[in-house]
């Protein structure tokens, strides 16, 4: 099989590549990124290629010519570097997205995989105890990553409704941790204390790296279709992170929080804003029930045991009593 994924020099990009070029090393694997691929460490069926997805007409050039039975779409900004507009993020989230479907409609592709995110269903105080995937997309106006993710996912549903000859199979994964993981919600937990808001669990769901790309890799095997949460079992709310860490939990009333945040972040003093206190009291716990009895695949760790290897992986000991 051809396989051609974008974002492949990212976190879950490098993972999968070293893991499909292990496991199918008769695979023709086509590896595209904005940014250079070193051959080092990839097997003799990877094809590295620089690729801007934000530009269209680059993206149908290059699944015309290489050609895919199946495309697994990865590339997506998570954590934007300083001074990226909303433009440039809309056009490599969404317009991205739009590029890589039209060009696997048009050459015929036979499957497209698409990482999209638990954020996709928004940060809001009605938001179910736990969220499956029948529950509503509905974003979130402040953050464009999760508005963005719900406009890739109306994209999608579009074109299931009138191209389901491409089997799509759609993931929404929780926050992932991994060995080598770090990104703003790992850099809440290396705070001297853990802070929450007033009057919220704010639980989180984790999935292990290696876990998703484990579920990508079954999925192309079987030629997968379906949407499909991707977490652990359980959840953590923040004061059990805090007592996992051995630190002081310190949940803040929310008004002082906004004010403290809507201060310092202008001052540079904070990367966090006043718009996180959506993020931290409305948190999307997703239910994953579905991955492991219709997908068929049951997560090697929890949200807890996910959490304690990613400290494992630091070497920070582990209050397990907690």
């Amino acid at each position: 099989m051809r396989v051609l994924i974008t974002g492949a020099a990212g976190f879950i990009g490098q993972q999968l590549l070293a893991e499909l070029s292990h496991r199918h090393p008769d695979w023709s694997l086509v590896a595209t990124d904005i940014r250079p691929l070193s051959r080092e460490g990839l097997g003799p069926n990877v094809e590295p290629a620089l690729l801007d997805i934000s530009q269209p007409q680059a993206v149908s050039a290059c699944v015309r010519h290489c050609k895919p039975e199946a495309i697994v779409h990865l590339a997506s900004v998570v954590t934007p570097p300083r001074g990226m507009s909303e433009e440039r993020l809309r056009a490599i989230d969404v317009g991205g997205t739009r590029a890589v479907l039209d060009a696997a409609l048009a050459e015929g592709v036979g499957q497209l995989i698409v990482t999209s995110s638990g954020a996709a269903y928004g940060y809001y105080p009605e938001n179910a105890e736990w969220i499956d995937e029948q529950q509503p997309l509905r974003g979130h106006d402040r953050f464009a990553y999760a508005r963005h993710k719900r406009e890739v996912e109306l994209l999608l549903a579009e074109a299931r409704a009138h191209h389901p000859q491409l089997r799509q199979l759609v993931l929404r994964p929780g926050t992932i941790l991994g060995e080598r993981v770090n990104n703003q919600i790992t850099e809440l937990f290396e705070k001297r204390a853990v802070l929450g808001i007033k009057g919220h669990d704010s639980r989180f769901v984790f999935i292990w790296d290696q876990d998703v790309v484990a579920i990508i890799r079954v999925g192309l095997e079987r030629g997968a279709q379906g949407i499909y949460n991707l977490a652990g079992d359980g959840a953590l709310s923040m004061a059990e992170i805090a007592g996992i860490l051995g630190k002081p939990y310190r949940p803040l009333p929310a008004g002082l929080l906004r004010t403290a945040l809507a201060l310092l972040k202008p001052l540079g003093l904070t990367q966090y804003g006043p718009e996180q206190l959506d993020f931290l009291r409305y948190r999307p716990v997703l239910d994953n029930r579905r991955l492991k009895e219709e997908f068929g695949y049951r997560p090697r760790y929890s949200s807890r045991e996910a959490f304690l290897a990613f400290l494992e992986a630091r070497g920070i000991a582990a209050h397990i009593s907690q």
